[in-house]
């Protein structure tokens, strides 16, 4: 079987609808049995006490947040080079979700960083990025609306996530690449060392994530079925109003 089958709508959308409903349990399992966890069962930090806990939505939605527009990228230069209908549809469903990760991740940072740093908000190197790439996500989903040529607006779009690419791989490693800044290093792993999380904290971090990105695959998925839908109701229209 082909990966390219998929590009087809019709076979997108029925891969969707036999899917959909497993991820979307394994979701709400993870998500909520991960935070209940997290944020109920788990003992205060000796230094931060309980404001630790929100490390169980902002790591997870900075993660996502630099990673779906990852996916964007990828479905961005599939639309560019093979000119599949679906991969474009899948970026845009995927920007508004993108962006809400970024924004929680934004918000929850600030809420973190104000007892720890004594400030809101810090132009450190990584907020700074993930503050641009929150721009780039905004302007990513003002620019498909803004565009009524659905082809035209792809095509923009996707040049436009080309570049917004830089800022998310700055996000990802901007601690690594200047070494002054307020922000630490990989929260969940770093390469050579061991866990620098406590197991008490670990674990459920981990289906956190696991339940952000389950969240993301099912919403994704249901909002690209929805986009192929309004395509073609669009292009339905177009017909009625010719003939």
């Amino acid at each position: 079987m082909s990966l390219w089958e998929y590009a087809n709508p019709k076979k997108f959308m029925q891969t969707a609808a036999r899917v959909l409903p497993v991820v979307s349990l394994l979701a709400a399992i993870c998500m909520v049995g991960g935070l209940v966890w997290g944020f109920f069962f788990t003992p205060d930090d000796y230094k931060q006490g309980a404001t630790v806990k929100i490390i169980f939505l902002h790591v997870p939605a900075a993660m996502m947040a630099i990673n779906v527009w990852g996916m964007m990228l990828v479905t961005s230069l599939v639309w560019i080079v093979r000119r599949h209908h679906v991969s474009a549809l899948a970026a845009r469903a995927a920007a508004p979700l993108g962006m809400t990760f970024t924004l929680i991740a934004l918000v929850t940072g600030a809420l973190w960083g104000q007892p720890m740093w004594g400030t809101w908000w810090e132009w450190d190197p990584r907020l700074t990025s993930f503050l641009i790439l929150f721009l780039f996500y905004l302007g990513y989903v003002a620019l498909w609306q803004a565009v009524e040529n659905p082809d035209t607006a792809a095509d923009l779009t996707s040049v436009l996530c080309i570049v917004g690419s830089v800022f998310a791989a700055l996000s990802r490693y901007a601690v690594k690449f200047w070494n002054q800044g307020l922000h630490q290093d990989s929260t969940i792993m770093k390469v050579g060392e061991k866990d620098p999380l406590d197991p008490a904290y670990y674990w459920p971090l981990i289906i956190c994530i696991a339940g952000f990105i389950l969240t993301f695959v099912a919403l994704v998925l249901l909002r690209t079925v929805t986009e192929i839908r309004a395509r073609r109701l669009a292009v339905l229209t177009a017909r009625e109003r010719l003939a």
